[in-house]
């Protein structure tokens, strides 16, 4: 049985060493690096060598867990018993661009469950890390959701449609009857720091569709350890892969949801 407590400082020193390494590749980064591996979707030599040395790091770790990576740099394999999740690089066109914006998120995961997770957003030098049944942290301290009740003292977070276009009419409703009803409505750019923002109360909301595991995994954990709600657009308890999601604290979360349903779900 893997010692959960045991390794969770352990994934965090590893996500803050990929951290400090793309803090250090942004301040001498050229566009000539980049490159579209589909629509809106950049990648660069420095989201492939941030993966490399995670990959490198946890198979030391945990030699018999599978991965599961964005850059596809270590053969996929989630039919184990353990398998990892990364983002090396979430927020890759923030980093590109020159803004401070983005993070490092590891999950480890156990039947398709998050069991442990962590989020390094590095300009902030903020680690967020939860193990399944031990809460959530931020750089060691525990931290919750948000206690607010009613969205009017609310401020969502989102992603904006990048690459899948199917939903941006009622995407567009959902943010028009937010405007109002709110105190405002982020986008920064990297889903698993909207998810630990979510976690430590920062905001008390967020929602997106068009996601990929490794952007929401160990996030999950993170909002779900720290006493918040997580599902999917159609209310389903959020598998990694159900490519769209809501977490909230549970003062908004109903709310939350029902305006998505309405506006999204029903087209």
């Amino acid at each position: 049985m893997i010692d959960l407590p045991d390794l969770r400082p352990q994934v965090e020193d590893i996500a803050r060493a990929a951290g400090h390494f793309l803090k250090i590749q942004q301040a001498t980064f050229s566009q000539e690096r980049v490159s579209l591996k589909s629509l809106n979707a950049l990648v660069s030599d420095v989201d492939e060598n941030a993966e490399e040395l995670i990959v490198s790091a946890l198979n030391s770790l945990l030699p018999e867990a599978g991965f599961l990576t964005e850059e596809g740099t270590v053969h996929q394999n989630t039919n184990t018993n353990y398998y990892w999740v990364i983002d090396p690089l979430d927020g890759t066109t923030n980093f590109v661009h020159g803004l401070p914006i983005f993070s490092v998120s590891i999950a480890l995961m156990h039947q398709d469950e998050p069991v442990l997770g962590v989020v390094y957003e590095v300009g902030m030098d903020e680690c967020f890390s939860a193990i399944k049944g031990g809460g959530t942290t931020l750089n060691g301290n525990r931290v919750r959701t948000s206690t607010t009740t009613e969205l009017k003292d609310s401020l969502l977070a989102t992603g904006f449609p990048y690459y899948d276009f199917s939903g941006v009419a009622g995407f567009q409703r959902t943010l028009e009857y937010f405007y109002p009803k709110t105190r405002g409505i982020r986008r920064i750019g990297t889903a698993a720091v909207d998810l630990a923002y979510t976690a430590c109360g920062r905001f008390e909301g967020y929602f997106e569709y068009g996601l990929s595991p490794w952007d929401v995994a160990a996030g999950i954990l993170l909002v779900r350890e720290a006493g918040g709600q997580v599902c999917d657009y159609q209310g389903d308890n959020a598998p990694i892969d159900s490519k769209s999601i809501i977490a909230a604290n549970k003062g908004v979360f109903d709310d939350v949801l029902k305006v998505i349903q309405h506006n999204i779900s029903n087209g």
